[in-house]
């Protein structure tokens, strides 16, 4: 089976995609043939440079605005897709946002944006987004991080976030196997994103010093994920599901 066609005739969902990891995974999986909904909270400019490379290679992408964590914003997510390309097979939940800060500086705040994107926002899109999977089932992925077996200091809520998702990824697993619906986490090492250069992780010591702690020898690329991501989301992967997959050059 080509890489054009292993994907073919299906749909797909991924939430937080107009840049870095989600962008890359919109774009392999519209290049295995995938009509692809490219969800974004903020950045439209970037959404749309994502639908505009995938239609100018010959696949089929839409730009779809909603914040995950707002219930009425996910069910228009959910909603617009469906009207564009009539179903959903393949579900990426991807939007994510990371904030580090040691226990004397957690707040409310620094607490309930993390788990509300991250946790939050996964449940209501699944939720949402598995009533429009055909009868013939489908793959839902959830991309969450290294995060929980390094446990880095100063990472408390970001690291519970993740936990939760690996957690949730194995119950989900069970609960919607039924259905014929797979569900798995794909968990990235340190990824070389729009994100790690603008906070300045690019260039710094804590670069060199995960660099230096992975085995393979490097930061990872976004298409790394993205190819993961697509495999999971095909028949290939038919008989996995409720699985934590690293995707790290070996940390973890």
């Amino acid at each position: 089976m080509s890489t054009q066609t292993k994907l073919a005739n299906q749909v797909a969902l991924v939430t937080g995609a107009s840049k870095g990891i989600g962008a890359a995974i919109a774009k392999d999986l519209a290049k295995a043939g995938a009509a692809v909904a490219v969800n974004y909270a903020s950045s439209k400019a970037g959404a749309d440079q994502v639908v505009a490379e995938i239609t100018a290679a010959g696949g089929k992408a839409i730009a779809v605005q909603g914040d995950v964590a707002k219930p009425e914003d996910v069910t228009r997510l959910v909603e617009e897709t469906v009207a564009a390309f009539g179903k959903i097979d393949i579900l990426v939940n991807n939007a994510g946002v990371y904030e580090f800060a040691p226990l004397g500086s957690i707040t409310p705040e620094h607490f309930h944006r993390q788990f509300n994107i991250n946790v939050l926002g996964l449940l209501l899109t699944s939720q949402e987004a598995v009533k429009h999977f055909p009868a013939t089932g489908g793959s839902v992925i959830h991309i969450s991080s290294t995060i929980t077996s390094i446990k880095m200091p100063g990472s408390s809520v970001y690291t519970g976030t993740k936990s939760a998702v690996d957690s949730i990824t194995s119950v989900m697993a069970k609960e919607l196997a039924a259905r014929k619906i797979r569900v798995n986490s794909v968990n990235p090492g340190m990824v070389e994103t729009e994100g790690t250069h603008s906070s300045g992780i690019i260039g710094s010591d804590m670069e060199k010093q995960v660099v230096a702690d992975t085995p393979l020898g490097r930061l990872g690329q976004p298409d790394d994920i993205a190819k993961v991501v697509t495999f999971l989301a095909s028949e290939d992967a038919g008989w996995i599901t409720g699985e934590v997959i690293r995707v790290s050059g070996g940390v973890g």
